[in-house]
């Protein structure tokens, strides 16, 4: 199984083709649109799914992760959001390389719960250490 996340190499495609594994993960981070937290709880999902030669989804995708504390209605939401990442990235322009290197084989595309954004650390005069 190939696994989008670790493998890249070769160089850059022109024309918005995609060349490398690398390339691949940035077009389907570009696709990611989590649910919105109103509707479910940020969670991981990872999903297999295969393409032809075109960059056409090749069969059913798979869910066969997601997060332990999802409820089933983050289940359906991510579940949803992810199909509609594949839609709208689908198919994907493979270089003629790229196309017969992957055709066929399972990746497995991890989509990841947003991270909150970094808190600034407090400052507590009182509790900075004194130098003698």
């Amino acid at each position: 199984m190939l696994l989008l996340l670790l493998w890249s190499a070769g160089a850059r495609a022109e024309g918005g083709q995609v060349n490398t594994i690398r390339e691949a993960i940035e077009r389907f981070s570009k696709c990611w649109r989590p649910p919105p937290a109103s509707l479910a709880n940020p969670i991981d999902i990872t999903v297999i799914v295969s393409f032809n030669r075109a960059g056409e989804i090749l069969g059913h995708p798979r869910i066969t992760y997601e997060s332990a504390a999802a409820t089933d209605n983050d289940r359906v939401q991510y579940r949803i959001a992810v199909m509609e990442a594949l839609q709208r990235c689908t198919p994907i322009p493979f270089t003629d390389d790229m196309a017969g290197a992957v055709a066929g084989h399972p990746f497995a595309i991890q989509f990841h719960k947003p991270k909150p954004p970094p808190q600034p650390a407090e400052k507590r005069a009182w509790l900075t250490p004194k130098i003698p």
